[in-house]
């Protein structure tokens, strides 16, 4: 069973910064594909940005260029900076880990004002 706990959400104008950053727990992080997702109000959840085992990134259209995901395998934390949002980027953002099976955290909320 993994445990995440997502951290870093807040309320930022457009054009700001945020860091977010997920904690992962019982297992071995290493072996886990990480992604962040995010979920606007009346829109399905979407990828945001991934990065495999082996540190191969992978992001949305919508953000390459402004957001960066990362992990620490020795913290077993993932993290994704978000610079230049814009009110769009507004949604619950999720951290997700993958391995054969989809494991989700609790969400945290990002908002974007113009």
């Amino acid at each position: 069973q993994v445990q995440l706990v997502e951290s870093g959400g807040g309320l930022v104008q457009s054009g700001g910064s945020l860091r977010l950053s997920c904690a992962a727990s019982g297992t071995n992080f290493y072996f886990y594909t990480m992604g962040w997702y995010r979920q606007a109000p009346g829109k399905q959840r979407e990828l945001v940005a991934g990065i495999t085992t082996g540190g191969s990134t992978n992001y949305a259209d919508s953000v390459k260029g402004r957001f960066t995901i990362s992990r620490d395998n020795a913290k077993n934390t993932v993290y994704l900076q978000m610079n230049s949002l814009k009110p769009e980027d507004t949604a619950v953002y999720y951290c997700n880990a993958e391995r054969g099976h989809d494991y989700w955290g609790q969400g945290t909320q990002v908002t974007v004002s113009s």
